[in-house]
């Protein structure tokens, strides 16, 4: 987990050294209440439907009353009796106890023999990869392999931020490497909206990021750009950075990372 919330909705992140901060700067939602087991999978009865939907009132009720205005879109189990894991319209996931009382946000680990493991990541994986579902590929700046993918990334990127200029100029080695990646808009300020918008306005948008990496500015008529989409996208992901790399599978793989690096944290 990568994100917390606080009663006023917003979200606050430590970096790492590897991308570029705000502060740097100065499918359709699925509104049922869903759970099932992450062992066995199967679906709730009757009985612990209805608990679950009284669970969603409450837990609305709760963060209404706290100042927090977010919808529960989905409620589901984790292997932890009595704690679940909670999709909110437009914010990052948390978790909430049953009587709907308590919220947090953080690594929840299983300790197994001689391993560890992140259920959280797990959960928060499955929820970006929905969420990047969403996107159209022909909103994003994609570069291809000149053969067959082996796998796609998305990368949440800002023309400004030095860290996403180390990452654009390992794009023939990452390409080489048979990764595809997407790039999606996300301005870490108000002041670098009007150039990010410039780029996907353009008619060539690749090249006219290329021109922005490159400190020059960017031009283009208005247009209906999906730049403010992606930023509310990665809000909704818990970006806070850029650049801020995601696996098609909707996990998180780090911020600026070489060709190399990158591969091997696909597995390839």
């Amino acid at each position: 987990m990568r994100f917390v919330i606080t009663t006023i909705a917003t979200m606050v992140l430590s970096l790492s050294v590897t991308a570029c901060s705000n502060a740097d700067s100065t499918a359709a939602n699925d509104n049922s209440v869903t759970a099932t087991t992450p062992a066995a999978g199967k679906a709730l009865d009757i009985t612990e439907r209805n608990a679950n939907n009284r669970l969603k009132e409450t837990l609305e009720k709760n963060l209404k009353a706290s100042g927090i205005s977010a919808k529960v879109t989905k409620i589901q189990r984790t292997e932890l009796s009595s704690l679940y894991w909670v999709s909110l319209e437009g914010l990052p996931a948390v978790y909430t106890t049953a009587d709907g009382k308590y919220i947090f946000q953080g690594d929840v680990v299983r300790l197994d023999k001689n391993d560890v493991h992140n259920i959280s990541e797990e959960l928060q994986a499955g929820e970006n990869k929905n969420l990047l579902a969403t996107v159209k590929l022909k909103d994003t700046i994609t570069y291809k392999p000149n053969g067959t993918s082996r796998a796609v990334v998305y990368v949440f990127t800002d023309s400004s931020c030095p860290y996403c200029h180390k990452f654009h100029e390992e794009m023939a080695a990452i390409n080489a490497k048979g990764i595809e990646v997407r790039y999606l808009a996300w301005p870490r300020a108000e002041q670098f909206i009007p150039q990010m918008t410039a780029i996907w306005c353009s008619e060539d948008r690749a090249a006219a990021f290329d021109t922005a990496i490159k400190g020059m500015p960017v031009t283009a008529p208005a247009c209906k750009s999906p730049v403010m989409e992606h930023y509310r996208l990665g809000q909704q992901i818990g970006v806070n950075g850029t650049p801020a790399i995601y696996s098609a599978d909707g996990k998180y793989l780090g911020g600026y990372l070489t060709a190399n690096e990158l591969a091997k944290r696909l597995g390839l």
